[in-house]
């Protein structure tokens, strides 16, 4: 593992090398789609939302990922570099680091399959000592124990934990109960609370301080203990939602760590989000933060309660 300074934020998760083909559609089962221009690039949940902790977000963060020793890794290293992201690198000499194969419609719907590779090899052990971190982010993209382990640990070392429950499975109570944050969107929330009831009834079923739940290009709301809060989306003309979801999930934390209002947060991250779906590819289309501040500066998109 290497050794890095402190960090603000810590994101655990995956890392991965996306291969991307463009199509009119995204294939239904059996039926095969004649493509058109296909690129690799590096992708994860893990580091993504890294990235756009760093770059979109403006703070100081470290990623704790697991990587094969092979030609995959180095693209993604670099683009984690390029961001300012520390890196708590675990390496296998025997197991391929992760990759996910996309197809990206021309109505700018993704369809994705991951092969996790090395990120299904990180262990409980491998999370670092987190003094000076205020916010561990993380999702399920690796091990279920390990993100239980790791929130645990967060918690008792008073750091602020948030999870993007994607993707979608069922959680343990423990794991719930070490959460102060949960991120989800309609299909994720759906799969945790059922599809009885009204949303803010189901909000109410989850044992979590603050829940926040996207909506696509209708923006987001947030149950917290104060009350409801609802945040419209930004327009835009959208070509891939490849990684929008994770660079929501890193702008907010990033906004959360530099102590702006959850209201504040939720317009960043809801911004930059907007942002991302106006560029092709995973990290790629992260935009910086001066592009989000710009954003902001003309949009009249505000908070409601």
């Amino acid at each position: 593992m290497n050794s890095t300074q402190a960090s603000s934020i810590l994101v655990a998760g995956s890392a991965n090398l996306d291969f991307v083909v463009r199509a009119p559609h995204i294939p239904a089962p059996g039926e095969t789609v004649l493509g058109r221009e296909f690129r690799t690039y590096p992708g994860g949940k893990g580091a993504n939302q890294a990235v756009a902790a760093a770059r979109a977000g403006g703070a100081v963060t470290a990623l704790l990922a697991a990587f094969g020793e092979d030609t995959f890794a180095a693209p993604i290293e670099a683009s984690l570099r390029a961001a300012g992201v520390a890196l708590h690198a675990v390496r296998f000499a025997d197991t391929p680091t992760g990759t996910a194969f996309i197809c990206v419609s021309d109505a700018a719907e993704n369809a994705i399959t991951v092969a996790p590779g090395a990120n299904a090899r990180l262990e409980p052990t491998h999370l670092p000592v987190l003094t000076g971190v205020s916010h561990l982010l993380l999702q399920l993209e690796i091990p279920l124990a390990s993100v239980s382990a790791y929130a645990a640990a967060a918690r008792t070392a008073r750091v602020s934990v948030v999870l993007n429950a994607a993707p979608a499975q069922a959680l343990p109570a423990a794991l719930l109960s070490s959460i102060d944050l949960l991120i989800v969107n309609e299909g994720e929330f759906a799969a945790l609370t059922g599809s009885h009831g009204t949303l803010d009834e189901r909000l109410q079923q989850l044992p979590v301080p603050t829940v926040i739940v996207t909506l696509g290009e209708r923006g987001c709301i947030a149950k917290t203990p104060a009350g409801r809060l609802q945040q419209p989306g930004f327009a835009v003309q959208a070509v891939d939602t490849t990684a929008a979801g994770d660079t929501f999930c890193g702008v907010l934390v990033a906004a959360l760590s530099r102590g702006e209002t959850l209201a504040g947060a939720l317009r960043r991250a809801s911004a930059a989000a907007a942002l991302a779906c106006t560029r092709h590819g995973a990290q790629d289309s992260i935009p910086d933060a001066s592009a989000v501040d710009a954003l902001l500066a003309a949009s009249s998109s505000t908070i409601n309660p």
